[in-house]
């Protein structure tokens, strides 16, 4: 019997099956990125183990503190702890460092010129001049000014986030200090070179970071032409190079020069 046109017809559906990437997706992106990174973190591993000492400690610095709210060291990089020490490139950066933190002082055209900043063989050494009449500490006192101490505290927190060790140097002229009690040019620097020390520690300077102490009377005149020149009466504070040798730790301290000690309890001026 003929097909009746007017019939519809069945419709077939065919449904083909995936393949097994179906069940899998993205997942090979995941795994990929996860090897590409673990390959990222071996390779600053080999480039750290390979580096120097200081970008060892930069990186350390950034780990024990990420947001960089520690202090500022000279290398003006953020980090707690000791920082980084400063060896003979970086302290020209760090006398940079200081004289533009004096310029914002509102005594400074004042005392820009009685305050000398020069890179030695020792550190960099930063000396504080007198004046005639006295700019950081009056004539035969040992108690810095206001002028003095206040700069004594800027240099303490500049320098509080370094370890590398502090020396202070008290220098007077070669005019005789007259007193009954035997007190001398020799106790006088000695002892204004220890108040110095006294208010950079209460600044924030770490206990310890002043290694010496040192008095030199006049024996070691700026001005050897002019014994009398106001300038020989003066403070220096000398940071030391820090430079490690292999297989040390910490580097050998600078050798102190020769200085005659002052008594320990020596008595004070009357003037």
């Amino acid at each position: 019997m003929a097909d009746n046109p007017a019939t519809p017809q069945p419709i077939i559906v065919i449904k083909k099956k995936g393949g097994h990437g179906g069940h899998h997706g993205g997942a090979w992106k995941v795994a990929y990125a996860d090897f590409v990174t673990a390959m990222m973190a071996f390779f600053m591993v080999m480039w750290l183990m390979n580096s120097g000492e200081k970008v060892k400690e930069a990186v350390g610095s950034y780990f024990r503190d990420p947001t960089g709210s520690g202090k500022l060291s000279g290398s003006s990089m953020s980090g707690q702890g000791d920082g980084i020490a400063l060896g003979k490139d970086d302290l020209g950066k760090l006398k940079d460092q200081l004289e533009g933190a004096m310029k914002q002082m509102p005594e400074f055209q004042t005392l820009k010129d009685n305050v000398t900043m020069t890179v030695t063989g020792e550190g960099l050494r930063v000396e504080l001049l007198e004046s005639e009449h006295g700019m950081f500490f009056e004539s035969g006192n040992a108690d810095p000014s206001h002028s003095g101490e206040e700069l004594l505290v800027l240099m303490a927190q500049q320098l509080a986030a370094m370890p590398n060790n502090i020396l202070i140097e008290g220098h007077t002229d070669a005019k005789a200090f007259n007193s009954n009690n035997g007190y001398s040019n020799w106790e006088l620097s000695t002892d204004r070179a220890n108040a110095a020390r006294k208010v950079m520690e209460s600044a924030g300077l770490p206990q310890g970071k002043v290694v010496q102490v040192r008095g030199f009377a006049d024996r070691r005149l700026r001005t050897g032409d002019d014994p009398m020149n106001p300038s020989n009466r003066r403070i220096s504070v000398i940071v030391q190079y820090m430079e490690a040798k292999p297989g040390e730790d910490k580097p050998a301290e600078a050798k102190p020069a020769d200085a005659k000690a002052a008594p320990a309890h020596a008595p004070k001026p009357s003037h």
